[in-house]
């Protein structure tokens, strides 16, 4: 296949993966109009329309989907085995992206890259911290990071962090005002502050286990958040109770800061994996990251 091919080819799938031509543009580095040029040749020599184009949107005709689906893994791959090469340099180099939620990246990915980084200068690390269990492939992450429980069964899992459990805490302020929950179904009388996932698409229901007994609770309140750390705030002044990692409240606990309820319901969940296609060929530099992150307790 020509070079120039391999290039027009790789401006397509640019322009079809933004859907737009100034976004692809800017991405590739070239002009609107450039790139405009690029695409009507590439149409011309295969007498076929690849793209539709109104004046809002541009989106693949079923010629251009076909070459997205037959085409594009294949140039991935040659991407990734280039990279690899390059990568047989004595040191580690390249960038890394790994998509995470915010307890993991602030207690296991953070302090593992804080270690690394410093011996490996020419390894770059982009981490994007989101509650969605994003297909890694399609956006391009080199690597995820969920529980266990949540890594697809094709996925490479490498387990990165130890078992632990989400406990149920309110200030002694709030106690003060409230009884104490002996159950979770108590916890439907009480302010809690929920907790909005986009994998779920609505609030979280609070999940507890006692003697093989699973149970979720729907609770309500005045707050919702998508962040632990406004979560930690507001349980801190006495705004209702949270649900939280114990690690992230160990402190708050033993301080007397708050008080921990409904302890014989929080059971273990399975530790956090980094998990990546098995297609993958690891670089250097994700092999040193993976050694890094790996959990030995």
């Amino acid at each position: 296949m020509p070079r120039q091919t391999i290039d027009d080819l790789l401006a397509f799938f640019a322009v079809a993966k933004e859907a737009s031509f100034t976004r692809a543009a800017a991405k590739l580095g070239v002009s609107q109009s450039a790139l405009s040029h690029t695409i009507r040749g590439l149409e011309e020599r295969l007498g076929l329309r690849l793209l539709t184009r109104t004046t809002r949107s541009v989106a693949p005709t079923e010629a251009g989907e076909r070459l997205i689906r037959t085409i594009g893994p294949k140039l991935e791959e040659i991407d990734a085995e280039l990279a690899a090469v390059t990568e047989l340099r004595e040191k580690p180099a390249g960038t890394i992206r790994i998509t995470t939620g915010e307890h993991s990246a602030e207690t296991i990915i953070w302090p593992a890259l804080a270690k690394l980084l410093p011996r490996y200068p020419d390894i770059k690390a982009e981490l994007v911290v989101d509650y969605g269990l994003i297909d890694i492939v399609a956006e391009r992450y080199d690597a995820g990071v969920r529980l266990g429980e949540q890594v697809a069964k094709d996925m490479i899992a490498v387990r990165i962090g130890p078992d632990f459990r989400m406990v149920v805490v309110g200030a002694p302020s709030y106690f003060a005002q409230r009884p104490l929950p002996k159950r979770p179904q108590d916890l439907t009388a009480h302010d809690c502050i929920n907790i909005r996932l986009p994998t779920l698409g609505g609030l979280y229901v609070w999940e507890f286990e006692k003697r093989g007994r699973a149970l979720k609770v729907r609770v309500d309140g005045q707050m919702v958040f998508n962040n632990m750390s406004l979560r930690e705030k507001a349980v801190l002044s006495g705004s209702g109770l949270a649900y939280l990692p114990e690690d992230r409240v160990r402190d708050h606990i033993a301080s007397g800061r708050l008080v921990q309820v409904l302890s014989d319901w929080c059971q273990p969940f399975s530790g956090y994996h980094l998990y990546y296609p098995s297609r993958r060929q690891p670089t250097s530099a994700f092999a040193a990251l993976v050694d890094a992150l790996r959990y030995r307790g």
